[in-house]
């Protein structure tokens, strides 16, 4: 399976000067069991991608995919993300493919739409039992790639008008995971009439969406 993985990461950077009008790869959106509504901001992905196409001058298919935690497809994703509100839960099966999926060579961005918090933390335990989150510094690479953000994670809906934090679990040096918190990125990703956020947030946070794609395919 692994191997699997790696020959399609290679196959993105093979095909990667390939013409903007043929897609070279594309995100999916984790479908995860215990309640929690795992389809939220449906339409996030999308223009995140039409984003990065446009600002970063990357190949990505706009149309993304949904893939099941304990699915063999997770390995055909460089980029999984995961939202909603309310409960999640993996069970020992799911635990060990993301884990594989992740030492493979994927990456996860868990962006807490909120009510996430105590759930994600718990089972993604069950994936890394030997890890932690971590909160990144305002100096650490992913706030300092083509945009730069000097405070850090930004605030995009007020949820609790706690801190926005940019957390991370961090295996054999590489950032295999991170985990947006008191920031919900994804509102800020969803079409503008949804959920009417200014035209500053909705940059803010697509630039920080764009920073994540670009930090994940140029250092993991």
């Amino acid at each position: 399976m692994m191997k699997k993985f790696y020959l399609i990461l290679i196959l993105f950077l093979c095909t990667s000067s390939i013409s903007l009008n043929e897609k070279t790869y594309q995100f999916a959106v984790l479908k995860y069991q215990g309640g929690g509504d795992w389809y939220s901001n449906p339409s996030s992905l999308k223009n995140l991608a039409i984003f990065c196409n446009e600002k970063l001058n990357m190949n990505i298919n706009p149309n993304y995919a949904t893939v099941d935690v304990g699915s063999l497809e997770i390995f055909n994703y460089p980029f999984i993300f995961m939202t909603g509100h309310g409960n999640v839960y993996f069970n020992n099966f799911e635990s060990e493919n993301l884990r594989n999926y992740l030492m493979s060579g994927g990456f996860l961005h868990i962006d807490d739409n909120y009510g996430m918090d105590q759930y994600v933390r718990k089972e993604m335990k069950k994936v890394f039992p030997e890890l932690d989150f971590v909160e990144l510094p305002k100096s650490h690479k992913i706030y300092n790639m083509k945009f730069k953000f000097e405070n850090g994670l930004p605030k995009i809906h007020e949820h609790d008008n706690k801190r926005p934090q940019g957390m991370a679990l961090i295996k054999n040096g590489r950032l295999v995971c991170f985990y947006s918190y008191e920031s919900d990125l994804g509102d800020g990703w969803e079409d503008k009439e949804i959920h009417q956020n200014s035209k500053n947030k909705r940059e803010k946070a697509l630039k920080m969406g764009a920073n994540i794609i670009d930090y994940i395919m140029t250092n993991n």
